[in-house]
């Protein structure tokens, strides 16, 4: 399969984005759109150039012209709607965090497997040749035996209990929303330090504060240990701005990423830093890629549909469950439940 006809699974700002990512990747080509409105369908097919717009997500799944959907659905309506577009034939790349907790993430798992298709969390950082390239020179021992990791990812929305970030009903708070990427980069640089595609931490401790009106973590900090002693330091939040930074600490210098996360999103350059001690000049590695973010996550997709051997840092089904675990360890730790739960 050398293309893939997409559906897109919703119209907020995400799936806007993954729609402009698509039309410049090498593989991919929008087919339908589908919303809870068939007036935000129209106006979504209109403003990226969609064939086919549907009033409904059902609607959407029953259209043979797609193959692979995007789910982008606020993250406590992934499972339902992964099960169901499994239920229909449907490769999925599902937006992060998979789902709520480890056991939606096993759901969702089985029935891609019971009907045959191809799941993968949507982690678009992980598909990018700049975190391609700092796990190659972890792995190289260039900066030497690895101790520490740090990774930050937060932001200041105010507060408003009905939006996303703050809501209980929509699995609001940091952790969630976007302390999935620290924890997910801490363990894939911990296990190329360990040679492996990822780890999981042998403990992890936090500290956290809760929304005293939804309950939602505002903002937390975790501590976890990986196998030989390697440590790691994460940050999030919805309610203080953050600096966004990732940082592989190794004997012989260290790896400082200022821009880990949303990488040249527009497509074309991008660089981090290896500085070592002792040096006045940091050592730059640079690359280039003329596609978007979102349109490299598209391509690396249909790779995996394909079949393709990938290695890290490209999430396995394994990785995801390892990172929801360490999510729900994370949340457990500063007493965070959902009411759902």
């Amino acid at each position: 399969m050398s293309q893939l006809n997409w559906g897109i699974l919703a119209t907020g700002s995400i799936a806007k984005k993954f729609a402009l990512g698509v039309t410049t990747s090498n593989t991919g080509s929008l087919a339908a759109v589908g919303s809870r409105s068939i007036e935000n369908a129209e106006a979504f097919a209109k403003e990226h150039g969609i064939g086919t717009a549907h009033g409904s997500y059902d609607d959407l799944l029953a259209n043979p012209d797609v193959e692979a959907v995007y789910i982008a659905t606020p993250h406590p309506s992934h499972e339902k709607w992964t099960v169901k577009a499994a239920e229909a034939g449907k490769h999925i790349l599902c937006e992060k965090p998979i789902g709520m907790n480890y056991r939606q993430a096993k759901v969702m798992s089985d029935a891609a497997k019971a009907n045959n298709i191809t799941l993968m969390e949507a982690f678009m950082y992980r598909c990018h040749p700049q975190t391609a390239k700092a796990v190659e020179i972890v792995k190289s021992g260039a900066i030497g035996e690895i101790n520490i990791i740090q990774a930050s990812f937060g932001f200041r929305v105010p507060f408003d209990p009905q939006k996303r970030h703050y809501n209980n009903a929509l699995g609001g708070g940091g952790i969630l929303d976007v302390g999935c990427y620290p924890a997910s980069f801490a363990r894939l640089m911990a296990g190329a330090a360990l040679g492996q595609p990822f780890a999981h931490p042998l403990e992890l401790t936090s500290h956290g504060h809760l929304s005293p009106e939804t309950g939602v973590d505002l903002y937390t900090i975790a501590n976890l240990k990986f196998e030989n002693d390697i440590l790691a330091q994460l940050a999030t939040s919805v309610s203080v701005p953050q600096q966004s930074y990732a940082r592989v600490y190794g004997t012989e210098g260290y790896i400082e990423i200022s821009n880990p996360w949303i990488i040249s999103p527009e497509g074309g350059d991008w660089e981090f830093h290896i500085k070592r001690p002792g040096k006045k000049e940091d050592e730059v590695v640079r690359g280039n890629d003329p596609r978007r973010l979102y349109g490299i996550e598209a391509d690396h997709f249909c790779a995996v549909v394909n079949g393709e051997e990938l290695q890290a840092p490209g999430m396995s089904t394994e990785d995801t469950f390892s990172n929801m675990k360490t999510l729900d360890l994370w949340r457990e730790t500063i007493c965070l439940r959902y009411d759902y739960e």
